[in-house]
């Protein structure tokens, strides 16, 4: 069972939050029949890689958040700097010809972590309002450079680019493809999910990898490059598993981008400020030099909201011509909130000083070999990890790669033992997901594996108790 800690809420106190929870808060990804019946896991304290609920309970978050607690929580330097910035000033207006200095700083700050002439910002609430400003950013470079016709954008199939109309059209995730919901489709346009794992039985390492080139370079004819702006990728695919791409696969897809004169989106809201055990993994680990990065969630590890769009030069150069009398009529009111940017300066200084890049490397290495010790178990259909992001794929049958079908849940069976057990890892249908804090130690590495391969065991008992096949 979880473990007792000082966190508590009186049982009256906390069955009304409960009832309050059911009766008016609705949720990002609200399961209406599960929410109804079974509410919520209310967390009211947390320190570092753990947080506690209402009844006192500890848990390990190997989820760190949604990808985002990266120096922990309940860090004092960041709680006083946050309030020393409230008290200095708390809002300034972020439009036209208006500037706080501690945006201004911060701004400075992202274009020296940034590769090559990445030295432009815009800042903005969160990733899906980062990606979103990234789509908006390019539709006016285009028209800047007089190629209106050059506005149609790819990605990827099961991508996941954020929460706005726009950005989930972007993405196509098919577990967010929900009918309720409608999405755009005129201009964007979706290529093969790069996953080693479900490539085609008849393909090796590298005639998958062939595919996915030509695949993407057929697009483009097929839409005409005179009509392609830009290709959007997470360097790793965060919610849609982990998806580790084949060696090269950017290099090269990049390299198309070039020959048909198309931008290149590095989509680093989860990979940036250390997940990776680097700033940015675009060009560091992958060789990509990109036209725009987007980025939130380590850029202030979840203390306050905010993200950037940060691009290159040569766009700047474009859409700045003296003399055209342009505007960029694009805005929100939070951008660039002074509280929010003193948060991010704090986080990177700190992330800087406890030199947590290489804690990643070491830490997130010792995860990698850890959790692979659960690839031989039953339901493990295959593990994925690079640095501090990892998933658990768990498969019906190991020889055929065949899913559990969707009602037996096991990606949620799952998570809910090692949440009885304190441990909280993400279920997105068939997997479990982890990104834990970059503060992470080797020993809460050993107590997320250990825990995991209970939970992993007993499910598969579970399952065969229930007349469910589990294949070897």
């Amino acid at each position: 069972m979880a473990t007792p800690n000082k966190a508590f809420v009186a049982p009256a106190a906390n069955d009304a939050l409960v009832a309050a929870d059911k009766a008016h808060y609705l949720h990002g990804y609200h399961v209406f029949d599960e929410h109804a019946e079974q509410g919520a896991l209310n967390i009211v304290e947390g320190e570092g890689a753990y947080i506690y609920d209402t009844d006192g309970n500890r848990f390990l978050d190997a989820v760190g958040g949604m990808w985002c607690t990266n120096i922990g929580l309940g860090r004092e330097e960041m709680a006083l700097a946050i309030a020393d910035q409230v008290r200095q000033l708390a809002y300034s207006n972020p439009f036209s010809d208006m500037a706080n200095n501690v945006a201004i700083e911060l701004c400075a700050k992202l274009a020296s972590l940034a590769p090559g002439d990445l030295d432009h910002v815009f800042l903005t609430t969160g990733g899906s309002t980062a990606v979103d400003t990234a789509y908006r950013l390019i539709q006016y470079y285009q028209n800047c450079r007089g190629k209106p016709q050059k506005k149609h954008v790819i990605a990827r199939y099961n991508a996941y680019h954020g929460s706005t109309c726009l950005t989930m059209s972007i993405g196509n995730k098919a577990a967010d493809r929900v009918p309720e919901f409608d999405y755009a489709h005129e201009l964007i346009h979706h290529v093969s999910n790069p996953n080693p794992y479900r490539a085609p039985d008849d393909m090796d390492a590298a005639e998958f990898l062939d595919f996915l080139v030509a695949e993407f370079e057929d697009k483009i004819l097929s839409l005409g490059a005179d009509n392609v702006a830009a290709f959007f990728a997470e360097p790793i695919m965060g919610s849609g598993g982990v998806i580790i791409p084949p060696k090269d696969y950017f290099l090269r897809m990049w390299q198309v981008c070039q020959t048909y004169d198309i931008l290149f989106v590095a989509d680093e809201v989860v990979t940036s400020f250390g997940r990776l055990g680097k700033f940015f993994a675009s060009e560091a680990l992958f060789g990509v030099q990109p036209d725009i990065i987007t980025t939130a969630k380590g850029l202030t590890s979840a203390y306050l909201p905010l993200g950037a769009c940060i691009f290159s030069a040569r766009i700047w150069k474009v859409i700045a011509e003296p003399g055209k009398g342009r505007c960029f009529t694009h805005g929100f009111t939070y951008s660039g909130h002074p509280v929010c940017c003193t948060a991010a300066l704090k986080n990177i200084e700190i992330i800087e000083r406890e030199n947590l890049l290489a804690h990643v490397d070491e830490v997130g290495g010792y995860l990698e070999q850890r959790l692979q010790t659960l690839a031989g178990l039953p339901l493990v259909g295959e593990v994925r990890c690079m640095k501090l992001m990892a998933c658990v794929e768990f498969v019906a049958d190991k020889r055929s790669k065949a899913l559990f079908a969707d009602q037996v849940n096991i990606g949620e069976r799952i998570h809910r033992r090692a949440q009885a057990k304190g441990l909280l890892v993400r279920p997105i249908m068939h997997l479990n997901v982890m990104s834990p804090p970059l503060i992470i130690t080797r020993q809460q590495v050993d107590e997320i594996v250990e825990t995991l391969r209970q939970c992993i065991v007993e499910t598969a008992e579970e399952l065969r108790q229930e007349g469910v096949h589990v294949g070897a």
